[in-house]
């Protein structure tokens, strides 16, 4: 399964390193990434697979919650068949 995760807040030093050392940890593989930053503005969409076995969804949500808390940020995950049918035209 793939899912869309979006990163949204302040810039600070150790964004990047601690989505991706969470996402590692749960065995997500990222597959695509894209970052800006305006002016003190970070974002930030990945596309990532998730590993084939019982992850609840609900879990990694939650445990993307707390790591967005401690960074102060804003962090979101939707399966890839979610976010794509919400942004159809």
């Amino acid at each position: 399964m793939r899912a869309v995760l979006t990163v949204i807040g302040r810039d600070k030093v150790g964004i990047v390193a601690g989505v991706s050392q969470t996402l590692a940890e749960l065995k997500f593989n990222i597959v695509d990434m894209s970052q800006t930053i305006m002016q003190d503005n970070f974002t930030m969409m990945l596309m990532c697979e998730l590993p084939a076995t019982t992850i609840d969804f609900e879990q990694v949500r939650g445990r993307l919650n707390e790591l967005g808390q401690q960074l102060g940020v804003q962090i979101r995950i939707q399966r890839e068949e979610i976010f794509d049918t919400m942004y159809k035209i």
